[in-house]
């Protein structure tokens, strides 16, 4: 997207990368989880979090709901309107990492392109994909909106898995599969997997 401002000067900071992340001991990143609604991305991503804090690693929690009460409450759920969802909180994410800060996302974020688009924003290797892979019958069977239903009775046009697509991740660095397993062995994979990544000081 272009920009429709004119006259302006991106202004860069008086502190490189590097010594933003010596002051602060770790290494910014964005963790990003997609997967259908149901597929338990917002629960393990909110428990990462939580690990991570615990641990003393500064991070925030970006959700796709709490983000259209405010920053993202004038965008519906038209392809466009996804499109510029994921593409304003990519670029929320990536000050976030350029902060230092372990910026966990929670997205459906159903369109390939536009998960890449976010990806090539994020500094090389600071875009972390997580793919929570959960079938579209055990999302539906724990439907925990009642949007799948609603999904079914034509109540909720374009809805992803019923009557829009979902594309999954072709080589997302972490895949979950929380069926059958708890919340904490899915959010203990991702943060073991960002302390083996170094991301964690």
């Amino acid at each position: 997207m272009t920009t429709k401002s004119s006259n302006i000067t991106w202004h860069g900071a008086n502190v490189s990368a590097e010594e933003r992340s010596q002051a602060t001991g770790q290494k910014g990143c964005v963790v990003w989880f997609t997967g259908l609604s149901g597929s338990g991305k917002s629960t393990v991503s909110r428990r990462v979090e939580q690990l991570l804090l615990e641990r003393g690693v500064f991070c925030y929690g970006l959700d796709g709901d709490n983000l259209r009460f405010g920053l993202n409450k004038d965008l519906g759920f038209s392809p466009q309107d996804r499109a510029e969802n994921i593409r304003r909180i990519g670029e929320v994410s990536r000050l976030f990492a350029d902060a230092t800060v372990v910026a966990t996302a929670a997205f459906v974020s159903p369109y390939r392109a536009d998960r890449d688009a976010v990806r090539a924003l994020v500094p090389q290797g600071r875009f972390v994909e997580v793919f929570v892979d959960t079938p579209l019958e055990v999302c539906e069977s724990r439907d925990p909106k009642g949007l799948y239903k609603k999904a079914r009775a034509g109540e909720i046009p374009g809805f992803t898995g019923i009557s829009a697509p979902y594309e999954a991740p072709l080589t997302a660095e972490i895949v979950l599969r929380t069926e059958g397993r708890t919340v904490d062995q899915s959010a203990g994979e991702v943060v073991a997997w960002l302390d083996s990544a170094g991301f964690l000081g």
